[in-house]
């Protein structure tokens, strides 16, 4: 299947990384706060919006792809639709999840490769622009998140060593990242710092009705 922006040399891709919307096993530290349907109807929310977003991009030759967790490829397309390419992500680790998607991408041809997850509302077309824009000059761009992590990810050449080592899901991760980045020489470039929703005092920040 083609993705949406597809042309004749695409060199550059996004990936969104996301989840099947399951009641129960979506945002779950959300649901003593949300409920379960509650935290499930944001997640779709949050997802549905960086979509959006992301097809700003259509005219800059970048092509889409979503790889997700949960739920089949059928069941992707029939939330999502079917003019997008989808891929399951590999097993492990946040780290071993980007780092394959990373590695796949640059084997397939791409120049620039640049992932987002799918849980800042804020995260805009001209934010992911940028951050293409940004690897002209740079081996690396993220774009920080308050919470110690990051929204976004880009590199210009595979950088394994960037994922390893990290303690995911603590607020250390975009401080390692970076530590790890002055350690390979590499040059890198940080956007806009934005929140993340993962945990109930996040949601002051949306007018999220459930």
């Amino acid at each position: 299947m083609s993705s949406v922006f597809s042309s004749k040399k695409v060199k550059e891709k996004l990936i969104i990384f996301t989840r099947y919307p399951e009641a129960g096993k979506t945002k779950t530290r959300l649901i003593p706060v949300l409920g379960k349907e509650g935290a499930v109807t944001l997640h779709r929310q949050l997802t549905e919006g960086v979509i959006l977003q992301a097809k700003e991009l259509q005219n800059l030759d970048i092509s889409l792809e979503v790889h997700f967790t949960g739920g089949t490829k059928k069941l992707m397309e029939e939330w999502l639709g079917g003019e997008i390419f989808y891929a399951e992500q590999a097993m492990g680790d946040l780290g071993i999840k980007m780092s394959a998607a990373f590695e796949n991408s640059f084997n397939s041809g791409m120049e620039k490769v640049v992932i987002v997850g799918s849980d800042c509302p804020d995260l805009n077309s001209q934010l992911m622009g940028l951050a293409f824009a940004e690897l002209e000059g740079c081996d690396l761009v993220f774009g920080p998140a308050l919470d110690g992590g990051y929204y976004l990810i880009g590199m210009r050449k595979f950088v394994p060593e960037i994922l390893r080592g990290i303690n995911w899901g603590s607020g250390e991760v975009f401080a390692q990242t970076i530590a790890i980045a002055e350690e390979l020489n590499l040059t890198f470039a940080n956007l806009l710092p934005l929140a993340d929703i993962d945990r109930p005092e996040d949601l002051s920040i949306l007018d999220f009705k459930y």
